[in-house]
Parts: C-alpha cells; sequence; structure tokens
C-alpha cells in the first residue's frame, strides 16, 4: 500500500511507485472512471493482444540475439494499461505518468501510444460480450430491436496547425471559431454511447460528416427505424425515406400568425426533449479530459475519442449488468 514506510525509503525504492501507483489507481474509481472487474476485464482481453504485437515486432527486425535475450523491461502490461487509462481520463501529461510510476517520459510515451490502439478497436459494448465496432452493426443493432438512435456532432478543441502549413484555417470551426476536431456521437434512447466516428476537421459539416460515414446509404437500404437529429442534418429526412428526424421547418419567416409561433415552438421542444439523452451521453464522454481539449497531435484523436467510447461503454455495460444482479 502506499505509504507504509519512512518517505526516505520511498525515496530509495523507485520500482516500488509503479506498484503502490498500481493498487491506488485500481481501487480508487475516480482515478480511471473505471471499476476494478471492468480493468482486470481489459487486463484479460487486451493483454494477450499487447503480448502478441510486442513479439511480431521483436520478430521482424533484424536482430543478433535471440527473441528474449538481453535485459527485461520492468513496466509490465498492467502499468501500461494504468497509464494509458489515466492518461485519458485526466489528460495527465507524460511527465506526471513518468514520475508516478518511476519510469522515463519516453517510456510512457511508448506505452500509452501501444495501448491506446488497442483500446480503440475493441468497439462500444451493449451487452457482456456483445460489441459493436462499425456504424452498419450500430444501424442493424438498433433495427432488429426496434430501438430508436439519437446523432449528433460534438467538437473537440485542439492546437492550431503551424504558421506556413497547408490548409491551415480547415481546423477552424464555424461554430466556435476555435481550432477543433469533429466526431459524430450515435446513442440510443437511454443516452448510451453506441458510436463514436473517426474524427474530421473542425470546419467539416455535421450532415457532411454524416454522408461521409455512409450513414444515408445504411438508413436507406436497411431496416426501418427512427434516428434523431438536429437542424444541422436537415435533408437527410428526404434522402432516407423519413428515418432521420430532425426539427419542423418554419413555414413563415416573418409576420407568423400568433397560433403558428405557438406550435411550432411545442413541436421544437418535444423534439429537443427527446434528443436530449444524446447530449446527457456526450458530456459522459467530455468527463475524461482527453476530450475537452487536446494539445497533442490531431494524428492520434480518432483513436482518443473511439478508446473513450469503448471504455465508457464498457463502465455502462458493466453497471447495468450489477444492477440486474443486485
Amino acid at each position: 500500500m502506499v505509504g507504509r514506510g519512512s518517505a526516505r525509503e520511498w525515496l530509495v525504492e523507485p520500482s516500488m511507485v509503479g506498484a503502490g501507483a498500481r493498487e491506488l489507481i485500481v481501487a480508487e474509481y475516480r482515478v480511471t472512471g473505471l471499476s476494478p472487474d471492468v480493468i482486470a476485464e481489459l487486463v484479460a482481453e487486451v493483454g494477450p493482444l499487447w503480448h502478441q504485437r510486442h513479439q511480431a515486432r521483436l520478430t521482424d527486425r533484424p536482430r543478433r540475439r535471440a527473441v528474449g535475450a538481453g535485459a527485461k523491461h520492468k513496466f509490465v502490461f498492467i502499468d501500461r494499461l494504468l497509464a494509458t487509462l489515466v492518461s485519458l481520463r485526466h489528460g495527465t501529461t507524460h511527465d506526471v505518468l513518468a514520475c508516478w510510476f518511476g519510469v522515463d517520459r519516453s517510456t510512457i510515451t511508448r506505452a500509452i501510444g501501444e495501448v491506446r490502439p488497442l483500446l480503440a478497436q475493441r468497439g462500444c459494448t451493449i451487452a457482456p460480450g456483445i460489441r459493436l465496432c462499425t456504424l452498419a452493426e450500430v444501424i442493424e443493432h438498433l433495427g432488429a430491436d426496434g430501438q430508436t438512435g439519437i446523432i449528433d456532432g460534438t467538437e473537440i478543441r485542439v492546437r492550431r496547425p503551424a504558421a506556413g502549413r497547408k490548409d491551415r484555417d480547415k481546423f477552424v470551426s464555424g461554430k466556435t471559431k476555435q481550432n477543433a476536431v469533429k466526431s459524430m456521437v450515435l446513442t440510443d434512447a437511454a443516452g448510451r454511447v453506441l458510436f463514436c466516428s473517426p474524427v474530421r476537421p473542425g470546419s467539416c459539416a455535421d450532415i457532411t460528416q454524416a454522408r461521409q460515414l455512409g450513414l444515408a446509404e445504411l438508413l436507406a437500404d436497411g431496416p426501418f427505424l427512427e434516428i434523431l437529429a438536429d437542424a444541422g442534418y436537415q435533408g437527410m429526412g428526404a434522402q432516407t425515406g423519413g428515418r432521420v428526424v430532425t426539427p419542423p421547418h418554419r413555414k413563415f419567416k416573418k409576420n407568423a400568425p400568433a397560433w403558428y409561433e405557438e406550435r411550432h415552438e411545442q413541436q421544437r421542444k418535444a423534439h429537443s426533449s427527446r434528443r436530449m439523452p444524446v447530449e446527457h451521453g456526450i458530456a459522459h464522454l467530455k468527463n475524461w479530459r482527453a476530450l475537452a481539449r487536446h494539445l497533442g497531435r490531431r494524428e492520434h484523436m480518432s483513436d482518443i475519442v473511439q478508446a473513450v467510447a469503448g471504455l465508457l461503454s464498457h463502465q455502462q455495460t458493466a453497471t447495468v449488468s450489477l444492477s440486474f444482479q443486485t
């Protein structure tokens, strides 16, 4: 446990810092946003994949010694996973994590770069052992169960590209007037995250991103279901046979009758109330500080968004399953 022994003993035993940090991170929900059971499942699932890739890298490069010879790394997989989870949850810098785990900063950077893509490819959990990895799978799942889906775009602030770079202004969001990337989030009627798309530059319109993801084709050719959307997706209803439902159009631009204004406001509020769960889902995603504002490389943002969505959905499913058992 952290705290045993004198301060001088902890200073001269840097290898024990990692063990103490591991115990603290796993035990305290607020550090990672995940329960110990979910972390144990991640270790059992992602660990073999990491070891497989690690061995493949060792065997692929030219070698003078056999695989396994030489010094053994002390930064074991579970510590690499926990460092990645803390980085995603709190946006903790690699320097701080390196001090916490008693390793070099470059070791933390390399570990996160290895583990984060493995978390991103897991998909969103809808039931124990059942995951949805693609938008087509989500649409099929919603159609089979007759559920309503809700879509919305969310923006994440990023650093401005360096002066002189081509297409420097394409990351400027027309909505917030800030440099950002955008992801499309799809939830069910309860607000559970089912899908987060790879990111696009902030200048990309919501409806353009949905079309590039193939949402219109999937809905037009797939089962009949209802997808609620905001005014940023106006026009997709006609393309999908009415499957995408957006707020009502205004028929009177000025001098509208009082009865029309009242009815239009009621319809708009009713639609907004039905869409509210997706806002809650996005808020849960933004609790992970890596999605509040990203100061690192923009190339990593797609993996970060999809990794966080997979972890959040896994924890939500575990919480629901536990409540049913009790």
